[in-house]
């Protein structure tokens, strides 16, 4: 059976195909289109102009700033040894001592001298006075006394160095004779070290490194059990060391109820953080996205809603950052630092730097 329809029915139902068809085409192209949008994430972030922060990182061993030798000023055998190698001690202690019979004897016979001394000089102004002696005789008398007087003194010494009192609070770090041995006059009998700010971290830098530190400038220090603690920079060289050409810097360890002489000969490590006159733009590594001929840093940034390249001048890379040259007036960066190897870079813009 065939059904018969006028020519106005069938040209409406041609344009409500029409319709339905171009409609679906259009759900078919937008949804393509959101696909092909949504392939070319990437990940825009501001760079503002910073001074440029130089990061040290070296590893040092714990010491003593400074040690003092301890001697013997006369010859004697050693009778007396109070302290040991690690030993503390106090201010004034009697750490050590020789037999002093000798040196008794001979302060004995000086003051025995002087003695004697005195008591000429008594009688011959018992007998100037009588005319029985001369000036010259009294004058010889009273320059005997001086000198005897001055070899008591010498002999007072000698005794009171006889013996080694320790001459502030701190620790024996050498012992170099036992009891009963024979004390020269210098011989280094022991080897101490004071407590109070004396322990440092002697680290060497390079010729480029030494620019960016200071007196008194602060730094982190890591010890093993201790954790971080924070240090001053105590010395500056100002010559760089003949064979290696690198300059070794002290670093301060504060005084802490740890900082005592059982962390000596450990390692440490230190960090010092130090800024500079000179102002960067600090990216990420992976925002790099190659190097010209020229040697300058091609950066995917997003100006006026389209992604470009710039290039820019490196002025440091390290293993995290890389390092662009910048003024302080400076305007923010838009940086794609992800995804910009997918975008169509339509335009390439030249660094004014």
């Amino acid at each position: 059976m065939k059904i018969h329809l006028s020519p106005f029915f069938r040209v409406s139902l041609a344009k409500l195909f029409w319709l339905n068809t171009f409609n679906a085409f259009l759900l078919v192209s937008a949804s393509a289109f959101a696909q092909s949008t949504s392939g070319e994430n990437y990940q825009i972030t501001q760079v503002d102009a910073e001074p440029y922060i130089k990061v040290i990182k070296r590893t040092g061993k714990v010491n003593f700033r400074n040690t003092v030798n301890l001697s013997f000023k006369t010859a004697g055998f050693l009778t007396k040894l109070n302290v040991n190698e690690g030993d503390l001690f106090k201010d004034k202690e009697l750490l050590a001592a020789l037999d002093t019979s000798e040196l008794i004897a001979d302060k004995n016979a000086a003051f025995a001298r002087l003695s004697q001394a005195k008591r000429n000089v008594e009688r011959i102004k018992i007998m100037l006075a009588k005319k029985l002696s001369s000036q010259r005789e009294l004058d010889d008398a009273l320059t005997a006394v001086d000198t005897t007087r001055a070899a008591y003194r010498v002999t007072v010494y000698n005794l009171e160095k006889a013996q080694v009192f320790a001459p502030f609070s701190g620790v024996v770090v050498q012992r170099n004779t036992d009891l009963g041995e024979f004390q020269s006059p210098g011989q280094v009998a022991l080897q101490v070290a004071a407590l109070k700010h004396n322990l440092i971290v002697s680290v060497a830098l390079t010729s480029e490194e030494i620019g960016f530190v200071k007196l008194n400038q602060k730094v982190q220090v890591h010890i093993a059990r201790f954790g971080i603690i924070e240090g001053v920079i105590s010395k500056i060289p100002a010559i760089s060391n003949n064979l290696n050409h690198l300059f070794t810097i002290e670093v301060l360890l504060p005084e802490t109820s740890f900082t005592r002489p059982l962390i000596v000969g450990q390692i440490a490590k230190i960090i010092i953080h130090s800024q500079s006159f000179d102002f960067v733009y600090r990216l990420p590594i992976e925002a790099l996205n190659a190097v010209n001929n020229e040697g300058k840093a091609l950066i995917a940034l997003y100006k006026n809603n389209k992604p470009i390249l710039r290039a820019f001048s490196i002025y440091k890379v390290d293993n995290e950052y890389l390092y662009l040259e910048a003024n302080q007036s400076d305007f923010p960066l838009q940086v794609i630092t992800q995804g910009w190897n997918k975008l169509p870079l339509i335009s390439t813009e030249k660094s004014a730097q």
